[in-house]
């Protein structure tokens, strides 16, 4: 449980969280800071699924991956969100069309090129989710973020990421636990990659994953283009070529002495993932340089 002190001349005062007074308010407050609160885009308020769903999704998002997402709130804490969040999801993947041309009105016709249809994501919001709705999530096999929120005093707001189900190649328990990846992800692009990549080349992406899921709190998302690592935001976005592993992380070039076949701004240039520096990674000594610049991206991230 998360626990939020105020600390006045060395002593300490534990602040009481509660709900939001409105499940309204909650949500224009997220919809109005989506870029800081969430890493997402704004798209609609309260969307009508038509006259035959009969339906309105609560906010439609972009994520910082192009995903299109789903996101409900609930005011207490209640089975019923999820349940809402997938019978949204099974409407959305049904009208693509429709969500793409929402996309090029609010974000421009880029935007609506790029939009990733292997892994949409349903963000669920709510005061509290019980056991029983976190293995819901587990076994929906879709990808879902479940996110406490708590108001204290007047001016403070907390996010808590609980239970986050990668529809892909998950946590290191999910991946150990579980050999099933849902229809739709993107194991067509990366993984199928993989498959044929030489012995050495496999070996290395092992030991890459291994390295980035073991900085902390991290799930990996598989998409069309890369598997992004991420937290509340990516922190690593990795392609493979033929002779190397590709990594752009959320990194400020400035800060990096960049070295030629090693490192690279990636300012003004046009390239896969999310991030600003490209690491590229063909053997366990560049492996090893990488390890302080995927920990600084880590840290960017939370």
């Amino acid at each position: 449980m998360l626990q939020v002190f105020r600390v006045t001349d060395g002593a300490v005062r534990r602040i009481e969280g509660g709900a939001a007074e409105l499940e309204r308010h909650l949500q224009v407050l997220i919809e109005a800071n989506m870029p800081e609160m969430l890493g997402m885009r704004f798209l609609a308020h309260e969307y009508s699924t038509g006259p035959i769903h009969r339906g309105r999704i609560d906010t439609l998002a972009l994520d910082e991956d192009g995903s299109p997402v789903i996101v409900e709130y609930k005011r207490t804490g209640s089975a019923s969100v999820l349940s809402q969040g997938l019978f949204y999801l099974a409407w959305l993947v049904e009208h693509r069309e429709e969500f793409e041309a929402l996309v090029v009105q609010r974000l421009g016709e880029k935007a609506g090129r790029a939009v990733d249809w292997s892994n949409p994501r349903i963000v669920c919001v709510a005061t509290e989710f019980t056991r029983y709705d976190t293995v819901a999530a587990g076994m929906s096999h879709h990808r879902v973020d479940l996110l406490v929120y708590r108001q204290y005093a007047q001016d403070l707001v907390t996010l808590e990421l609980v239970a986050s189900v990668a529809g892909g190649c998950g946590t290191r328990a999910g991946r150990a636990g579980s050999s099933s990846h849902p229809e739709g992800t993107g194991r067509k692009g990366v993984r199928q990659a993989l498959d044929s990549a030489s012995t050495e080349l496999r070996d290395l992406f092992s030991e890459l994953e291994e390295r980035l899921l073991d900085l902390g709190d991290g799930t990996c998302i598989e998409l069309q283009h890369y598997l992004a690592f991420r937290r509340r935001r990516n922190f690593a976005c990795v392609r493979l070529t033929r002779e190397a592993l590709i990594a752009v992380l959320n990194v400020d070039p400035s800060t990096v002495r960049l070295a030629s076949g090693f490192t690279r701004d990636l300012r003004g240039v046009g390239h896969l993932g999310t991030g600003d520096l490209e690491v590229r990674i063909a053997s366990a000594a560049e492996l090893d340089r990488a390890e302080p610049l995927f920990a600084a991206s880590f840290a960017a991230a939370a």
